[in-house]
């Protein structure tokens, strides 16, 4: 593998990290199901195995 594909990998990985972090604070402060829906199918697109519920754990 190219330090180039690397570099880019490991900066994807960074924002992926980033984005769930985010979704996960606006997770735990939305108060109703609709919201909470919403921002699991977002996280989703991210990372297709997230889970707020195990990763609260």
């Amino acid at each position: 593998m190219g330090s180039v594909e690397r570099t880019r990998e490991i900066r994807r990985r960074r924002a992926r990290k980033v984005k769930l972090v985010k979704l996960r604070k606006l997770y735990e402060k939305s108060a109703n199901e609709g919201e909470k829906a919403q921002l699991l199918a977002k996280a989703r697109k991210v990372s297709p195995l997230f889970s707020f519920e195990v990763a609260a754990s």
